[in-house]
């Protein structure tokens, strides 16, 4: 079947197509990423300004007109952080759906930790053992651990990047030392106490971070550049990247995105980021950390893979055969009703269970 994923976040709308074949990763077909900056238009009060919403629509619009172009069978649209926990996300919800047909849907945080550990998992295979992973969003922290394909210990605690920015830190001047001290320690008191439910887990063996923010903040310490390929060993070290801390507070938003690795769209949240990173790496004993390509949208696409090879989708000729009953706890995998390679009409969008509309 031919999935897409669109991940809607704080800084970018997100479509990644691919073709899921029983036994075989996922095999990519094309991908689509649009501007959306909703962290800096979200005021304190979690409102996201119209502008913002506005390119929201646009984004969601183009995604779908790529989805049909390239024969999507099933449509997979959520909302990260930055939407789900925002005040007015049913305007948002609203306008996207009138627009385009999409109804977004929005995992928990423990959900996404899920996903973004299987994404891990498939990427580094058995021989990394006990694994804990950590994934640095706009709104929130992912922590997940275990041993097996699915985590053991799924977490998520509000300390996204965005959202510290938004709250302690001035969004384009020099931060002071006194704010950044206070940061750090109010998010090092966050982490120690959600590191409670780790402490009866055996020692890992891999530690893993997964999203923009770890591969950025690798970059910035001198990990190899994205033109070397997802294959480029990336690793982000704890000491490097605490001697960067300063080093970003005491530049403005548009002096950080000169540096290597930082983008403009980030910059802003970019010492938010390296402060958690950092302070997370420090309370968990991680010295060292290796930067996982996949994320969470390769995530959904794995979990989506094993619902198809538990439950493969009916051969649409074969109407007399019978199709065993999916579990609510996996993704329904169906035809589309959309135009493509199998039909006419608006292209099927389908929620994941757990996910809410």
């Amino acid at each position: 079947m031919r999935l897409g994923v669109l991940d809607i976040g704080s800084q970018s709308a997100h479509l990644h197509i691919a073709d899921l074949t029983p036994g075989g990763a996922p095999v990519p077909v094309t991908s689509l990423k649009r501007a959306v900056r909703l962290a800096e238009a979200t005021d304190r009060q979690g409102v996201i300004e119209q502008e913002a919403i506005k390119r929201v629509v646009a984004a969601a619009t183009e995604a779908a007109a790529a989805a049909e172009a390239h024969g999507v069978d099933t449509l997979v649209p959520f909302a990260t952080s930055a939407i789900r926990d925002a005040a007015n996300r049913p305007v948002v919800v609203a306008e996207v759906e009138d627009a385009t047909g999409i109804r977004l849907t929005f995992m928990t945080g423990e959900e996404e930790a899920r996903l973004t550990f299987l994404a891990a998992r498939g990427w580094y295979g058995w021989s990394a053992g006990e694994m804990l992973l950590l994934d640095i969003g706009g709104g929130s922290l992912e922590i997940a651990c275990g041993g097996r394909a699915e985590p053991a210990v799924a977490l998520s605690v509000p300390l996204g990047a965005g959202r510290l920015t938004r709250h302690h830190l001035p969004e384009t001047a020099p931060a002071r030392k006194r704010d950044v001290k206070a940061l750090r320690q109010f998010v090092r008191s966050v982490i120690g106490e959600t590191a409670e439910g780790l402490r009866d887990r055996p020692a890992p063996r891999t530690h893993v971070g997964a999203s923009r923010t770890f591969a950025q903040l690798a970059r910035l310490t001198g990990a190899p550049k994205a033109k070397a390929g997802p294959y480029a060993e990336r690793v982000l070290d704890r000491d490097r990247l605490a001697a960067w801390v300063p080093r970003l507070a005491a530049r403005s938003a548009a002096e950080r995105s000169r540096l290597q690795g930082i983008s403009a769209a980030r910059a802003h949240q970019s010492l938010a980021g390296a402060v958690v990173a950092e302070a997370a790496m420090d309370v968990l004993g991680i010295e060292q950390l290796r930067v996982c390509p996949w994320a969470l949208r390769e995530g959904v696409m794995l979990d989506r893979l094993r619902a198809l090879e538990t439950h493969p989708a009916p051969d649409p000729a074969d109407t007399a055969r019978e199709v065993p009953a999916v579990p609510a706890s996996a993704p329904v995998v169906t035809l589309p009703a959309g135009r493509g390679r199998h039909g006419a009409g608006r292209l099927h969008t389908v929620p994941t269970v757990p996910w809410t509309s």
